[in-house]
């Protein structure tokens, strides 16, 4: 069955799963979609505090 994503709770935990997996990059867009989905100010600040911007020379 695939994956859905519904909720801003569904992209933080995909977000978390890709951090865990050292996937940096992803992890950060994931964590953008569920900050954009969330419609608390202060939570979205910290979920993008959570999963900072990789550096542009990081590779994934």
């Amino acid at each position: 069955m695939p994956l859905t994503f519904n909720t801003a709770a569904d992209y933080l935990d995909a977000a978390r799963e890709m951090a865990r997996s050292n996937r940096w990059a992803l992890a950060r867009l994931l964590a953008e979609e569920a900050a954009n989905r969330t419609s608390d100010p202060a939570q979205a600040a910290r979920i993008l505090a959570e999963f900072p911007a990789p550096n542009p020379r990081e590779k994934d």
